[in-house]
């Protein structure tokens, strides 16, 4: 991800996500994680490790898809696409 999609996305993620166990992945790090692993198609149990944790992807994967934080992310961009 570039640093101008980073400008653009960063400011409607959560400011943290709660810290469960292991080591904190910064947002950026975990959205090129997911990126990885849609572009590729990779299990996710086979996402390469300098990503950390797959479970810890996944899970801020789905807690984003639950809180809506994707909803605004998305909408966010088709609106400046347009």
């Amino acid at each position: 991800m570039t640093d101008a999609q980073w400008a653009r996305i960063e400011p409607l993620l959560p400011d943290r996500t709660p810290k469960r166990g292991g080591r904190w992945r910064d947002h950026r790090e975990v959205i090129d994680a997911i990126a990885y692993k849609f572009q590729t198609g990779t299990q996710w149990v086979h996402l390469p490790e300098k990503y950390g944790n797959w479970r810890g992807v996944y899970n801020r994967l789905r807690m984003w898809a639950v809180d809506g934080t994707w909803e605004r992310v998305f909408t966010a961009l088709v609106a400046q696409a347009d």
